[in-house]
């Protein structure tokens, strides 16, 4: 295990029910001991960004402070995404589950299988938008920080979902 570090994990779903699907991944992610949530962003709506014949996206924002390093992050975030039916099929396409690590700590890693900050972070709305939410003055190694990323990107399609709880319940 490493010193802890503050994560931002990037969550959507468009398919079987993406609310229950959000709900869950977040109960995983907490449930996993070396990963406490120190803050979730509110839900948005959001038209998809690849092919359009298929249905919006929830998107959210999580913040994170973990001891793990960031490939063991990057697996726990795809075993989640596995248990719950995710299959990798067309490029940007449809998906159960769609779990990315943004950004760690104040990082840069690039290798085979993880590019931290994550690639595009810095120019889609349904990413900065929650972001900004739970950390707007948080810098994006080599891009900025988020409330100034912000003003150069449309909110067009954009939705926060005001009614969205986190528990089933309430």
């Amino acid at each position: 295990m490493t010193a802890l570090v503050r994560a931002y994990i990037g969550m959507g779903s468009n398919l079987a029910d993406p609310a229950s699907q959000m709900r869950r991944a977040r109960a995983a992610l907490a449930a996993v001991p070396e990963v406490q949530i120190r803050a979730t962003s509110p839900v948005y709506r959001s038209p998809p960004m690849g092919p359009v014949d298929q249905p919006d996206y929830l998107n959210a924002v999580l913040a994170a402070q973990t001891g793990l390093a960031p490939l063991s992050l990057l697996d726990t975030l795809q075993a989640i995404e596995r248990q719950q039916d995710r299959q990798r099929g067309r490029h940007w396409g449809p998906r159960t589950l769609d779990l990315d690590l943004l950004l760690y700590g104040e990082q840069v890693l690039i290798n085979e299988r993880l590019q931290v900050p994550h690639p595009g972070v810095h120019e889609r709305a349904f990413v900065l938008y929650p972001l900004a939410d739970i950390a707007p003055d948080l810098h994006v190694p080599g891009h900025g920080r988020v409330d100034e990323l912000l003003k150069s990107v449309s909110a067009a399609g954009l939705q926060r979902l005001g009614g969205f709880s986190w528990t089933e319940s309430g």
